[in-house]
């Protein structure tokens, strides 16, 4: 299905990408541990079923700076790094373990970064077999990671392997060498085939490949060979992303010239023409900038109608816990979040303190998990059905804008439930937007955008 393009400029407006909902921006600093502890200690003795919890690591550390990058990562060559930081990590998960009253089982896990490769294949190893002596793993578990297509190699793939791992994400973004070199991220296309044949040889069975769109020096000539070339590696999945310029919050970003940013008219082109070879190519949009092929079972709990998706996107698995450890790393409680500190030094310095590393947070209340529970529906099975007891909040706040987008084809709803439409599934973000009740309650208008853009 083509996108008309009066659409896509209407609906390319800020719009959280909602991972969360209540969203980042609206948690409070100053969280005290003593009091995210009990309330994580309240929900896993609710929550530790045999579905299991999960489990997000984050390794910051990278050797060179890729200038369009917004995570939280440290820039060093110091390899010696990595036994420090692994032994941090061990002592929170361990602060994490004493609050449970029995072993964690583990579902899904996940390595980002930073550069998760950057640490050593032993080690990593190293790292997840302690990480695993507190916990047992679930005879259905999923365990991913990222991987820079230059770092990663043989070894990595085959200590990961052998730890349980069967998906991998390589964070590619450009395969046009200028673009790569404006961005500081110079990886030619034999070393992305080669960690893709690797892995497939060794036996993962889902490759995925980050793109981002919008990015300097793009156009469509250039865009259209990058995919071309993302296409013929056949990867499973594909994430597309949209490039977004914060220079305000990402300092890097001011290191090449914005005067080399795609116009929003040419970042447009980007995004249809990408889109519309995926769809020939035969992947499926998932919704949410990520698209896979149908063997994948990302596309068949799609289908199936079981495709959840929280901190770490989408996933199979629906679990009602993720720990995210390593400076900061995102737990969810299910009645709360908190987020670790920023800082390799504070989130040290606590930890050596024999504290959680929280610092900011959100506890919600029935309203925020209905209206979490509306965002996750849209977004994960493309329908939701309203609680007559939100009928209130709905017809102040959501209705309203439900009408417009049923006016252009996005939506069917009545006053019991909503559903998307084919070309709705372009528009997810927007779509969920109407159910943010902390956005379209908040007074004070802020000087800088908080969320990216939907295009």
């Amino acid at each position: 299905m083509t996108v008309p393009a009066n659409l896509l400029t209407k609906y390319n407006q800020p719009v959280p990408r909602y991972t969360s909902y209540p969203t980042v921006p609206f948690w409070q600093e100053g969280l005290e541990p003593g009091d995210w502890a009990n309330l994580f200690k309240q929900q896993f003795e609710i929550n530790n079923t045999a579905e299991g919890i999960s489990l997000y690591i984050h390794l910051p550390f990278c050797e060179s700076l890729c200038t369009y990058c917004g995570c939280n990562k440290k820039i060093t060559t110091q390899h010696s790094v990595e036994e420090g930081y692994i032994e941090t990590i061990l002592a929170e998960w361990k602060l994490y373990c004493d609050l449970m009253h029995t072993k964690p089982i583990i579902r899904e896990l996940h390595l980002g970064g930073g550069t998760p490769t950057f640490f050593s294949p032993q080690n990593l190893k190293d790292l997840l077999s302690r990480l695993f002596e507190r916990a047992i793993i679930h005879p259905k578990h999923e365990f991913s990671f990222e991987g820079h297509p230059n770092n990663t190699t043989k070894e990595h793939l085959q200590a990961l392997y052998d730890m349980g791992f069967r998906r991998v994400s390589y964070g590619v973004q450009d395969h046009n060498p200028e673009v790569q070199r404006v961005i500081n991220r110079i990886q030619p296309l034999e070393n992305v085939q080669r960690v893709i044949d690797e892995a497939r040889a060794i036996g993962y069975t889902s490759v995925n490949v980050d793109l981002i769109y919008g990015l300097p020096l793009q156009t469509v000539e250039s865009m259209k060979v990058t995919i071309e070339q993302t296409i013929a590696l056949k990867p499973d999945r594909i994430a597309f992303y949209s490039y977004a310029h914060v220079p305000w919050t990402s300092r890097a970003q001011r290191l090449f010239d914005e005067h080399d940013l795609p116009t929003t008219d040419v970042k447009m082109q980007l995004y249809r023409m990408s889109k519309k070879m995926f769809m020939e190519a035969g992947y499926h949009d998932i919704g949410m900038d990520h698209f896979a092929l149908t063997n994948d079972d990302l596309y068949l709990s799609k289908r199936g109608g079981y495709l959840h998706r929280n901190f770490m996107g989408y996933t199979l698995q629906r679990t009602n816990m993720l720990v995210g450890l390593g400076v900061s790393a995102i737990s969810d409680a299910g009645m709360g979040y908190a987020q670790n500190n920023k800082t390799l030094h504070d989130y040290t310095e606590a930890i050596e303190r024999g504290e959680l590393a929280v610092n900011k947070g959100i506890f919600l209340n029935e309203e925020d998990v209905a209206f979490r529970n509306y965002i996750l529906d849209i977004s994960c099975r493309g329908k939701t059905e309203f609680r007559e007891e939100d009928l209130p909040l709905l017809q102040e706040f959501s209705f309203p804008m439900l009408e417009d987008l049923e006016a252009d084809g996005l939506i069917t709803w009545n006053e019991k439930e909503l559903e998307v439409t084919e070309m709705g599934n372009h528009f997810i973000r927007n779509i969920c937007f109407p159910f943010d009740l902390h956005v379209h309650r908040k007074q004070t208008v802020s000087t800088q955008p908080i969320f990216s853009k939907a295009i």
